[in-house]
């Protein structure tokens, strides 16, 4: 399964387009619509060069497809689209090892819909501090999240 449109529209409006590599609100150095790694694999510097839109799309889709990637591996049960790409969005910005540990992935794979759900909200902090951004992605997350209905 891959992230759809509606998915992929939370990532690029909250991540934002940036030719330059810059300190993420984690302290992580990033390009582009929020990479921190090159396409070598190699994570992304503040000695990097400048890129183009094109590059950032190309970093992104190599970002998402390890995304994908994880949710695939780490979620047991079955997901609609809109469910799968919300979770790709969250895991684009938080990183498959703390989903991986997170609440929200074991509520999940439990069947805990409505709980696993409500444990987007937990997630809108980056260096100890709430985020207006994070607030309003994890809003966006979970409301594409909550348009499936679940068994």
């Amino acid at each position: 399964m891959r992230i759809n449109n509606d998915g992929l529209e939370i990532v690029k409006k909250f991540e934002g387009y940036r030719s330059q590599p810059y300190r993420c609100s984690a302290d992580v150095p990033t390009i582009g619509f929020g990479s921190t790694y090159n396409l070598d694999g190699s994570r992304v510097t503040m000695d990097d060069a400048e890129i183009d839109r094109d590059e950032a799309d190309a970093l992104l889709r190599f970002g998402l497809r390890h995304a994908e990637n994880a949710v695939a591996r780490l979620v047991k049960v079955s997901l609609t689209v809109d469910a799968f790409s919300s979770l790709v969005s969250f895991v684009y910005n938080v990183g498959s090892g703390n989903f991986s540990a997170s609440t929200l992935r074991s509520r999940l794979n439990r069947k805990e819909y409505i709980g696993a759900a409500n444990e987007f909200w937990k997630w809108r902090r980056a260096g100890g501090r709430i985020l207006k951004g994070l607030v309003n992605r994890r809003k966006a997350e979970k409301n594409l999240f909550c348009r499936t209905s679940f068994e």
